[in-house]
């Protein structure tokens, strides 16, 4: 009886010593290790590569947000437009709409989207791509196609006294292509092309 006891207190003794080695090592050792290595390579990235401007954090890079015309939801002519945003480009109620490419629901909606969207950048419907009147699976996708770029240079260069050329440039300058030649599709990232934008629109 005494032996079974002495047998059970030292396997018990053993499992605690390991349960608080791993606690340390695993809670705490690796995650500083591993934010002390993102932070001191990955810094950017590691912090939610966030964007600033005139000293001020306007954004980031990964996470897409309305360029609308203050304190409306109408989207103001001077800046290049995002894809729709299910979530209001909310990072805390990411998810798309859940509604198939067939749902009745949803192809009304696309289908007065891409009506408005042709209205606004003064383009036939058949021009408008299709990111311009869809949204992603996040709801805050911060790029853009090439494609719904260029619709959109004509009308944000009027808006700001530009000349086509010099946004088309903009958005040429800012198009990232395929990751090694081949992995996903060119991208414009909508953020980083506005700033640049409102720099060259003030000089």
């Amino acid at each position: 009886m005494n032996t079974s006891l002495v047998n059970s207190g030292r396997m018990a003794w053993a499992a605690l010593r390991m349960l608080l080695v791993l606690t340390v090592v695993t809670g705490v050792i690796y995650p500083l290790v591993v934010t002390g290595i993102g932070q001191a390579l990955f810094h950017g990235k590691a912090n939610g590569s966030i964007v600033k401007a005139d000293g001020k954090e306007v954004g980031s890079k990964l996470i897409g947000q309305s360029w609308n015309i203050k304190g409306t939801d109408k989207p103001d002519p001077k800046w290049f437009q995002p894809r729709p945003s299910n979530s209001n480009y909310d990072p805390l109620a990411t998810g798309s709409s859940q509604l198939s490419a067939s749902n009745p629901k949803l192809v009304k909606m696309v289908e007065a989207a891409k009506k408005q969207v042709a209205a606004f950048n003064g383009v036939p419907e058949s021009k408008v791509p299709a990111d311009a009147v869809t949204g992603s699976a996040s709801a805050i996708d911060p790029d853009i196609s090439p494609a719904y770029a260029d619709i959109q240079v004509k009308r944000v260069a009027e808006a700001n006294g530009l000349s086509a050329a010099q946004v088309q440039k903009l958005v040429d300058d800012h198009t990232t292509g395929r990751a090694l030649g081949f992995m996903g599709e060119p991208r414009v990232n909508v953020l980083e092309l506005n700033l640049a934008l409102k720099a060259l629109a003030q000089k």
